[in-house]
Formats: structure tokens, sequence, C-alpha cells
């Protein structure tokens, strides 16, 4: 018995494709992995630095809402910047109506997370964290990692993750998973696109930010109340994240240690996720249960979409 093609439907509500060598790269690697692909017209769009116009952007997006069957993934092909202008131009109750309770795949990252944030803010929608088109379907070499990570939490109702971490060495606790690119996150704090979580297991990841902004932008999210109401904060990649001779020493690993001494909140390190060719793929808004032991860390979680 011949088994259906999973099919994958594009979505490019960031960056054009400005690299069309890895675009190509990934579009034939789906194929050979048995994946029917939809929405190809995405790589002819370009104005500015985005992938079309913001109402084509957002019609990717919208699309969902109204296709007679509905796709098993739905892909960004990149990040870049461009999805924060879409927020006031999805249609939120059609596309809970439409999504809410399917098996539909919906997965990026980087400035991704702004329509995770807003899709669960607004419509209780379940998105991943995990690989785009061009960076990790379409890298020149493969991770070991992702996209074995991927086919395999995509394809069971359970998954789970499992590094190796410092900074807490005794844990065992739970509640709704969820996080992404830390200067999108803070970008929306104050708006209605910003969820409520409390409880969380909260994790962050940023590129190519000076080490200094990045203790300010996880001091925004101190502040404004958001660490403290966590159960636990993990910390992704940092890439290109370095300090300048100004910095006196500062680097990364002293923000973080501040960040300990005030959060209040076990924080952990060395989750393969972001801007790196190692990442995970991770639920956003499901139940998880986060287990530490030693130096071991683990993540199980549930409840999210995934094929049948």
């Amino acid at each position: 018995m011949t088994m259906p093609a999973t099919r994958v439907r594009l979505i490019a509500p960031s960056g054009y494709p400005h690299d069309r060598a890895a675009m190509s790269r990934g579009v034939a690697r789906l194929r050979e992995s048995g994946c029917a692909l939809e929405g190809l017209e995405v790589f002819e769009r370009t104005e500015l630095r985005y992938a079309g116009g913001d109402a084509e952007r957002a019609a990717d997006i919208n699309a969902l809402a109204v296709l007679d069957t509905l796709p098993d993934i739905a892909l960004s092909i990149r990040g870049g910047y461009g999805a924060t202008r879409l927020l006031e131009h999805l249609h939120y109750d059609a596309l809970r109506e439409r999504l809410a309770g399917t098996g539909t795949v919906l997965v990026g990252h980087s400035d991704f997370t702004a329509i995770q944030l807003a899709l669960h803010a607004k419509s209780g929608l379940l998105s991943f964290g995990g690989p785009m088109l061009g960076p990790d379907f379409g890298a020149e070499t493969l991770s070991g990692v992702t996209l074995p990570h991927f086919w395999r939490t995509v394809r069971s109702a359970h998954g789970h993750a499992e590094w190796a971490s410092s900074g807490e060495h005794a844990l065992d606790l739970a509640g709704p998973l969820w996080g992404g690119n830390l200067a999108m996150l803070c970008s929306l704090l104050g708006t209605p696109y910003f969820p409520r979580i409390d409880g969380g297991i909260l994790f962050v990841e940023d590129v190519g930010e000076p080490p200094f902004r990045i203790e300010r932008l996880l001091y925004q999210l101190h502040l404004s109340g958001v660490l403290g109401r966590q159960r636990a904060l993990i910390l992704g990649d940092f890439t290109d994240c370095r300090p300048s001779a100004y910095d006196n020493g500062y680097d990364l690993a002293a923000g973080f240690a501040q960040i300990r001494r005030v959060a209040g909140i076990p924080v952990l390190d060395g989750l393969p996720f972001g801007h790196a060719p190692d990442k995970f793929t991770l639920p956003f808004g499901v139940p998880a249960r986060l287990r530490v032991d030693g130096g071991a860390a683990r993540l199980d979680f549930s409840g999210y979409p995934h094929l049948a």
C-alpha cells in the first residue's frame, strides 16, 4: 500500500529568499523524503527586504483558514524581519476555527516567533519552533540532529529533547513550553500579541546581538514580570553575540550569571535551538516536563499537532 505524500505548503512571512541555492536544496530534500510541495510561488516575490508586500505575506498565513484541504506542514522559508508588520492583518478567529484541533504543523524560528506569539495570544493555536526551508532543509551540510528530530517529533504524539546543561543539577517541574527569539519576544511585550503564560518553561535564543543587549533583553523580561511568572528559563544558542573591546572582559557568561542572580527561577543553558546548525523542534504552548539530573537535561512534551 502506497502512503500518501506529506503535503508541505511554503510560507514567506519575512525576508525574501536571497539564497536561492539553499531554497533549491531544501525543495529537493523535501521531495526526496516523500513530500509534495505547494506555494513555490513565494520564491518569486521580492519587495525591498521582504518576500512580497505585507498583504501578500499575510495572505500566506490567512490562506490556512480558507484552503479546502489543509497541508500537513506549513513551513516558513526563512526569517529576517517582516512578520511584525503582519500581526494586525491576520484573521485570528478564522484561523482558530479552521486550525484548532487539526494536525497541521506550522513551523519556523527567528522572526517567525512573532507569528507564534500572536497566534497563541489571539487564537490559542499551537505551533513549532524548528527548522526552516533555506537555513535547515537547504543547508550545504545537513545537521545530524535537526531534521531527524523534526521528523521524529511531528510524526509522534509525544516528543522529547535531551542535552547537556549546566546551571541546575536537580530539577523536576512541569508547565507550558513556549519561547523563541529573545528580541522578538521583547518586541511584543505590552501588545495584544504577547500571550500571558504563567508557570511556563520559557526557552530563548538570539543572533548577532552584543552580550550587553542580550542581558538588557533578559532584564526586560525580568522587570516586566514575565520571568517571575515562569517555572524555568532555558537558554538556547546565542550565535555571533560577541563582546567588543569596550566590554572590558564582560561577555555572555557574565550577563547570564547576572540574570541567574536576579531571576528567582532556575536558569539552564545548552539547549540546541536557535541560529545554529543543530536545533530541536519544540512545540509552542503545550504541556511539558523538564527534568535535570546532574548535567543531563530532558524535556518531554505532548498535546501538539502531528502528522497522522
